[in-house]
């Protein structure tokens, strides 16, 4: 059980842990639609969409990261975040995002794998202007 009555979150990819700490509260977006975690939540298991989650800190501050998809677990005051991918902002080029959103739009309609590039590249831009 975290400590003072905050979260313990985890943010993790198969490669690294991208974000651990304390926190008041976690928003992220699962596939039912968004869902608010905080302190005492009921034990959960969903699968995440690629989006932004937000991770409200124990010092006031806010963590912003974006995943492509997985899965969010809350328990005992704990909550995993396991995604494929994960990013900070810092870590995301947007000048890039932002040629992959355009090249994504072109191709909407023609395959499912150009909604899903869409979603990611939104998401990308979404997480940067949300620290800017």
């Amino acid at each position: 059980m975290a400590e003072n009555g905050a979260l313990h979150v985890e943010l993790v990819a198969p490669d690294r842990t991208v974000w651990s700490g304390e926190a008041d509260m976690v928003i992220a977006r699962t596939i039912e639609g968004d869902i608010g975690v905080l302190r005492g939540h009921a034990p959960l298991l969903s699968l995440l969409s690629d989006a932004v989650v937000e991770i409200s800190t124990a010092d006031r501050g806010v963590v912003v990261a974006v995943v492509d998809g997985g899965f969010l677990s809350v328990a005992n005051d704990r909550v995993s975040i396991l995604s494929d991918h994960a990013e900070l902002p810092d870590e995301i080029d947007v000048d890039r995002a932002r040629t992959e959103l355009e090249e994504a739009r072109g191709l909407v309609g023609a395959n499912d794998d150009a909604e899903r590039r869409l979603r990611r590249a939104e998401a990308r831009i979404r997480a940067v202007e949300k620290t800017s």
